[in-house]
This record gives C-alpha cells, sequence and structure tokens, in this order.
C-alpha cells in the first residue's frame, strides 16, 4: 500500500513523500520506519530511485517512505536547501508517526551520492554535542551509498559550496553520540572518493561512534542501483538488513 503526502510548502513549491506501508499495518502500530533521499548531485533525480528499497523493506515489515527535496534543475536551489528539506522531510516523519504507524525513535534514514550526504545531514549537525542534545526526529541510524561526505576540495561539491564548503562537510563536523552508520561504497568511484568514506568512519570511530564502511571492489558511483546487474543491489541489501536487525529491530520475514 502506498500513498503519496506532501510534507513542505515553500512558497508555491510542494514537496512529496512516498509511504510505504507494509502488509498488516495499522495506525496505530509503532514499526521502524526507514526514510531514503534520491541522488543526483542537488541537481537533478527522482524519488522513484530507491522506489524498490522502499517495497524491500515494506515487504520486511517496516514503513518506509522516499521523499523528494529541492534541486538546482527544477527549483534553482543549493546544497543548502537540499539539506533543509531533508531535515524537514525527517521531522515531518517523526511528528506524523502517530498516524503512521510509526516508532518516532526507530527511524532509519538512508540515501545514495547527494542523497547520502542530506540523510547524512540530517544526523550531522556540526555542533551537537551528544545524541540528546540532538533536534526531534534525529534518526535512529544512517545508511548511506556512495555518499558525499566531504565537500571540500578534497571531495565533492567544493564548487557548488565556494567559500562556505566547510559547512555541510559531514566528515569534518563529526562528533560523539552520532547514531549507527553503515557506509557502501565502490573502491574505484571516480565521482565520490572512496577515500572520503573511509576518512569519515574513521573520524566516526575515534568519536565513539559506530561505523562500518563495506567497500565493493572496483566498483564506480552508482553502482548499488537497482537493475545495474552487478548483484550489488542484491547484496548491499543482504549487508543493510543484517545491519538494521543488528540494532534490535526485527525484520519480518516469510
Amino acid at each position: 500500500m502506498t500513498d503519496r503526502e506532501v510534507f513542505k510548502k515553500i512558497g508555491d513549491v510542494e514537496l512529496a513523500i512516498d509511504i510505504y506501508r507494509p502488509a498488516g499495518w495499522a495506525a496505530t502500530d509503532r514499526r521502524a520506519g526507514v526514510l531514503f533521499f534520491f541522488g543526483g548531485g542537488w541537481v537533478g533525480g527522482k524519488m522513484e530511485q530507491f522506489k524498490p528499497h522502499c517495497e524491500h523493506y515494506a515487504g520486511l515489515g517496516m514503513v518506509a517512505l522516499a521523499a523528494e527535496y529541492r534541486v538546482k534543475t527544477r527549483h534553482g536551489t543549493t546544497p543548502f536547501e537540499c539539506v533543509d528539506d531533508a531535515r524537514s522531510a525527517l521531522a515531518w516523519t517523526a511528528a506524523q508517526a502517530g498516524r503512521l504507524g510509526i516508532d518516532p525513535a526507530r527511524i532509519v534514514v538512508g540515501g545514495g551520492s547527494a542523497g547520502g550526504h542530506v540523510a547524512a545531514s540530517t544526523a550531522v549537525r556540526g555542533g551537537y554535542p551528544a545524541r540528546e542534545a540532538m533536534p526531534a526526529g534525529a534518526p535512529f541510524a544512517l545508511i548511506l551509498f556512495n555518499p558525499v561526505l566531504d565537500t571540500t576540495e578534497t571531495g565533492f561539491g567544493s564548487k557548488a559550496l565556494g567559500d562556505r564548503q566547510l559547512e555541510l562537510s559531514c566528515a569534518h563536523h563529526v562528533v560523539p553520540g552520532l547514531p549507527p552508520t553503515l557506509i557502501f561504497h565502490g573502491t574505484e568511484d571516480t565521482t565520490v572518493p572512496f577515500a572520503n568514506a573511509e576518512v569519515f568512519c574513521r573520524n566516526m570511530t575515534e568519536a565513539g561512534n559506530r561505523c562500518e564502511l563495506f567497500p565493493f571492489p572496483g566498483e564506480k558511483h552508482g553502482f548499488f542501483n537497482f537493475g545495474k546487474g552487478n548483484g550489488a543491489y542484491e547484496k548491499t541489501l543482504e549487508v543493510a538488513d543484517k545491519f538494521i536487525e543488528s540494532l534490535g529491530i526485527e525484520l519480518r520475514r516469510g
């Protein structure tokens, strides 16, 4: 069962969120949720990128969502608006949890590439010293697919951010108390350097946070998407399922 709602309005712009409900769902449930953000370099992209992932997790008993955010080609925006919209989508999901059948304290947030960046930015906010100090609607965990984590010259996005590039660079704002994080990244990614994921994960570990980096040798950017035919879509879901279960979330197979 899938519905589309509007979670945010900016002038005449309405941002949509698709909601995938599992079989047997009831509004009184308190199920774990998972919220995905599409990639596209903060320039383009479509919500449907993570439709297969949403269907997978709805099939395992979670309430899955895929959210829109403003991008440059459609809205003339910068990465700052993208991040703001992602945070709004998570806050909306947490606020509406009572009627969506979701436990607001157990919302996993994921995304790919620039979508991985805005997903990470729902947790990494450059100043909160511990998870307890995070704003309402902080993610329970992060699952990131070749995410942009360094927006300086050593990563991706410095031209789009100019002299503000450090402000949105998650690797430079890691603090204790951030949520458990799983990262998938191709070792031959020529768009978003694999080394950025290594640095971010090392910074997370040194700060006392759980971070697992799952490398895909020889793979380039976007390797994980459904329909690639390389087996990575299936493998990433297999690993992600185990990660989610390790957090105490029961996935209902069969």
